[in-house]
């Protein structure tokens, strides 16, 4: 009997938060520089946050070292929200963009806490 190991790559919230994260990248590289090294550095920052968490989290022995980084993320999730309406109200992204980002950001906070109560039923130490 083989063991199968869970692999970052099949995390619904890496897989998720990974794409946002590079179509948050399209649609900034595009913005003037005052636009880009305001609003947009900081929405790539935080957005870049949320899956570098997690593979972080992913990549830590014990179990409390993961979730840490696991609520990193969360909270990177909430900063993304802020940063989404930000560029909305400054008319930086359409509102086709920000319903499709909105509806990402919404799923998030949901498969994250299921990554940290998985890792805390599945996980010894």
């Amino acid at each position: 009997m083989e063991l199968k190991y869970l692999q970052l790559n099949q995390i619904i919230a890496y897989k998720k938060s990974f794409h946002l994260s590079n179509l948050i990248w399209e649609i900034t590289s595009n913005w003037d520089s005052f636009a880009k090294n305001t609003i947009g550095r900081q929405f790539v920052n935080a957005v870049d946050s949320i899956s570098a968490n997690i593979a972080e989290g992913f990549g830590r022995y014990h179990k409390k070292d993961k979730i840490k980084f696991y609520y990193y993320s969360f909270g990177s999730v909430k900063e993304c929200f802020d940063w989404n309406e930000k560029a909305k109200v400054r008319k930086l992204i359409s509102e086709e963009d920000y319903a499709n980002i909105f509806s990402i950001l919404e799923v998030l906070p949901k498969e994250i806490h299921h990554l940290i109560k998985f890792t805390n039923e599945k996980l010894k130490i």
